[in-house]
């Protein structure tokens, strides 16, 4: 497909952000107990905020997935996030990985989640995001769950291999998932050499060159005619955040490598990109010849 025309209006990405707490992340479970959680100074609202200034000042809309525990302690701040113009979206209630929840155990909290937001807000809630990205061939029952809780979509699967989470074999671009109906659009990869390579945000938007996520996402853009979902979290702009200890070499280069970084970077791609809220993008009129796609589940249960 040629590339966009210079006249042509450039493509529009989707800017997201997961709400959570540096000690909530999947790679410190096993330093930090959930019990443990109060112990730790909280910097969510703090941090949340700096984004919300960092995007008043691009005059940029963004998706925010919010956990309901943070939502919680902060009803204020939801407010204000909704206030802004930014989108108000599910990110479960304590940041449990699918896996290792029951389907009524995940109800619960999506549902608990969906209400308290609105409640806070006034504003619908139709958008989920799992946390860490825990929906694949094991957790496929949660569309249903989803759409039968009121969400009109999820952004849940990422499209290549990691230790944490990942479908490879799942659709790049947004597609309805089979039989539930429910709209799955995947975090942004993009594909070379046969192979999926990230270019959606998270720690490799820290960890590599800025220059490869350009050229990606510009090709998604201009080649495949797609809109990106970017997404980061606001501990990513907080250098000064506590240390855990315990950690592994490998989580603590993920978590703290190169975070002074993650503004100056977020600057620049807001400058060379178009973005805004998830379901202005991906729910407007005219958006409805999404393919529909049955993934193959596994058996495999809460572990």
């Amino acid at each position: 497909m040629s590339s966009l025309s210079p006249l042509a209006e450039p493509i529009i990405n989707a800017m997201t952000v997961d709400v959570e707490d540096y000690f909530q992340v999947s790679a410190f479970e096993k330093c930090i107990a959930r019990e443990d959680w109060p112990q730790w100074p909280v910097r969510v609202e703090d941090n949340t905020r700096r984004v919300l200034d960092l995007f008043a000042r691009h005059q940029v809309h963004a998706t925010f997935f919010i956990l309901g525990w943070v939502a919680e302690r902060f009803p204020a701040l939801m407010r204000d996030i909704n206030a802004a113009g930014h989108e108000v979206a599910s990110h479960g209630f304590g940041h449990e990985r699918l896996t290792t929840l029951t389907p009524d155990q995940f109800r619960d909290g999506i549902v608990r989640t969906k209400h308290l937001l609105e409640d806070l807000t006034g504003a619908a809630v139709v958008g989920y995001r799992a946390p860490s990205y825990s929906v694949g061939p094991g957790t496929l029952w949660a569309h249903q769950e989803l759409r039968e809780a009121g969400y009109r979509y999820s952004s849940s699967i990422v499209p290549l291999h990691h230790d944490l989470y990942g479908m490879p074999e799942a659709p790049r671009f947004a597609f309805f998932a089979e039989p539930s109906g429910l709209l799955e659009i995947p975090v942004t990869t993009a594909q070379r050499w046969r192979r999926n390579w990230p270019c959606g945000g998270g720690g490799y938007f820290r960890l590599l060159p800025y220059a490869l996520f350009k050229r990606g996402l510009r090709h998604v853009n201009e080649q495949e005619q797609a809109s990106g979902v970017f997404y980061f979290h606001p501990w990513e702009v907080d250098p000064q955040q506590p240390r855990v200890p315990g950690v592994t070499l490998k989580n603590r280069v993920r978590h703290y490598l190169n975070l002074t970084r993650t503004v100056p970077r977020l600057e620049q791609l807001m400058h060379d990109f178009r973005f805004d809220r998830m379901d202005r993008i991906f729910l407007a009129e005219g958006h409805a010849d999404y393919p529909s796609v049955a993934l193959q589940a596994t058996e495999r249960g809460a572990d």
